[in-house]
């Protein structure tokens, strides 16, 4: 069976991948069945389903995860990322077609190649007598776009058949029109340097391979983000970023704790003082030459303003970098439209938001610049392998009757809290005695309870950062290897030590909360010891449909999922 020839259009000064696809498709064994609704479903048991998996990471999403076939979607997004982290439509389509069992649909490899060379037909360009503008390699598609009502006022006068004025303060909100047109810009206009800052790196490390690699994509393509596991050195990427700019740099993060661990990783990296480091938090209200700001003070209202938003125009800024950029709060998107001379990085171990605004961090931070798979960064040694799996107990009958006439609102909280699951845990920390162990949770009643029954410290939102800081400090140096922490800890919190997390509880089926839960315990082992996460959870409820949804961030990695029954668990075992 083959497709023969396959003949793409190619209209006027279009760029694409490729302008036919020419060639035989043999029948094969491969692991991947690509479909023609763009949906590609992998046999996990095949021999060749971990390198598939690497090869369609790059512009596929992972959608359903369960033991034996894992279900992937081609999305316009996915595929535009790639295109602009340097992937052709040639390799995509390549790729398909070599580990796919069948005959991939010609309608869809023709679908492929025309939405990837839909990035780039319009860019935006600075020029010395008009600013900043808008051209086309397509006169269709700017005649089409400037038909819609949401991109007209955003644009100033017509300058040729090609080339139209962009406001020069709608640069970042025309970025965002354009990619729900379906026609990405590439913003090739430039950036202002900034205020100049002398920044250089101390010579008792060296970057990694894959941290250098991270920093030169993101450098050479201008704004963008750099994905990679925690654990695996995202501040270093940041820190290499700054030398590069050698210029006063906004860093804006998730709260304070996390702040200062930045703070202390650019003192031990980097030749800058403390005099050079301000904090912008509740606490304190420095502006300096490297100012790290957090999400929640710049995000803080009176009287219906943010009047902590000014922090952007405060100085000459020459980089500002988006640290979680999953996280990022509306209104920071709002101002970052503002700010598109500027260059902005954002680093995140994933892409996935629940609010489901990828296409605003496309837009306005930038595409994906570099991302590398979390199972070849473990292969390397620079994160430790995993253990992962899913204990799931029974509510007793008289619990199982109260969840199911229960409110709906009320379910997953029923769920999530069982009683039954103090026990798995306290089973679990007996296992792993001696280890340093993280318990992870939602609710604080819950987390209140664990603490009481295991003796041990419990860190939530009402915990003082200087407590919080000094229970951490406790953990690293082994003063302490218990730990029950709430979502607090999911973000950018250095615990090297931690080999155990228990997920008792977590945020509705968050893929980003799995990926930040996880990464608590990846940072590499100085014995090489395997790291160990368990979700406790409660079966034929909620709280297991939502599990489902979180896992396939693990397998979206390449992790093994085992599920194995409370009664497993004996004690010693």
């Amino acid at each position: 069976m083959s497709h023969g020839t396959v003949e793409l259009p190619v209209r006027q000064n279009q760029s694409t991948a490729t302008s036919v696809l020419t060639g035989e498709q043999e029948m094969t064994d491969g692991p991947l069945i690509v479909q023609s609704d763009k949906t590609m479903l992998l046999e996990v048991d095949h021999p060749d389903s971990a390198a598939c998996r690497k090869a369609i990471a790059p512009f596929s999403e992972l959608e359903r995860a369960p033991e034996h076939i894992h279900t992937y979607r081609l999305t316009p997004l996915g595929l535009w990322n790639a295109r602009a982290a340097g992937h052709d439509a040639e390799s995509v389509i390549d790729t398909l077609i070599r580990y796919s069992r069948y005959t991939v649909s010609n309608s869809l490899l023709i679908d492929i190649a025309e939405t990837m060379s839909r990035y780039g037909r319009l860019q935006i360009n600075s020029d010395p007598v008009n600013g900043l503008i808008l051209q086309a390699l397509d006169v269709a598609v700017l005649e089409e776009v400037l038909k819609s009502k949401k991109v007209a006022p955003l644009l100033g006068t017509r300058i040729d058949e090609t080339t139209v004025v962009v406001h020069s303060s709608e640069r970042g909100h025309l970025k965002q029109a354009l990619v729900k047109l379906g026609w990405p810009a590439e913003d090739v206009a430039g950036y202002v340097d900034g205020e100049r800052h002398a920044i250089s790196l101390k010579t008792d490390w060296d970057a990694r391979e894959y941290q250098t690699q991270a920093a030169d994509g993101f450098w050479h393509g201008g704004s963008g983000v750099v994905v990679l596991p925690c654990g695996a050195g995202k501040t270093l990427v940041g820190a290499l970023a700054m030398y590069q700019a050698q210029a006063t740099t906004l860093i804006l993060v998730t709260n304070t704790v996390s702040a200062r661990q930045w703070r202390d990783e650019l003192l031990k990296r980097t030749t800058l003082t403390p005099d050079e480091i301000g904090e912008y938090s509740g606490a304190k209200k420095e502006i300096r030459p490297i100012t790290i700001a957090t999400y929640q003070v710049m995000t803080t209202k009176r009287q219906g303003i943010y009047t902590h938003l000014e922090v952007f125009d405060s100085r000459d800024w020459g980089l500002i970098i988006y640290d979680e950029v999953h996280l990022l709060p509306a209104p920071i998107f709002r101002f970052t439209a503002d700010i598109q001379s500027r260059r902005r990085l954002g680093l995140t171990a994933t892409l996935v938001r629940e609010d489901g605004r990828e296409s605003d961090v496309f837009s306005l931070i930038g595409p994906k610049r570099y991302d590398a798979p979390w199972k070849e960064i473990e292969n390397q040694g620079y994160i430790a392998p995993a253990d992962c799996v899913e204990v799931r107990v029974t509510m007793p009958e008289p619990d199982r009757m109260a969840y199911a006439v229960a409110e709906q609102e009320d379910k997953y909280r029923m769920a999530a809290s069982a009683a039954e699951k103090i026990e798995i845990v306290e089973q679990l920390v007996h296992k792993h005695e001696g280890e340093q162990i993280l318990v992870i949770g939602q609710f604080l009643d819950q987390l209140a309870e664990l603490g009481e029954h295991l003796g041990a410290p419990v860190i939530t939102g009402a915990t003082s950062v200087k407590e919080r800081e000094r229970l951490y400090h406790a953990f690293r140096s082994g003063e302490v290897n218990l730990l029950v922490v709430s979502k607090v800890a999911n973000f950018s919190i250095d615990l090297p030590e931690a080999t155990v997390a228990i997920q008792v509880s977590g945020s509705f089926g968050s893929r980003q909360e799995e990926a930040q839960r996880l990464g608590r315990i990846l940072r590499p082992k100085f014995d090489g010891r395997t790291a160990h996460f368990y979700s406790v959870v409660t079966r034929d409820t909620l709280d297991a449909d939502f599990a489902q949804h979180r896992q396939r961030f693990l397998a979206e990695q390449g992790y093994s999922y085992r599920i194995i029954d409370s009664a497993e668990l004996a004690p010693g075992v």
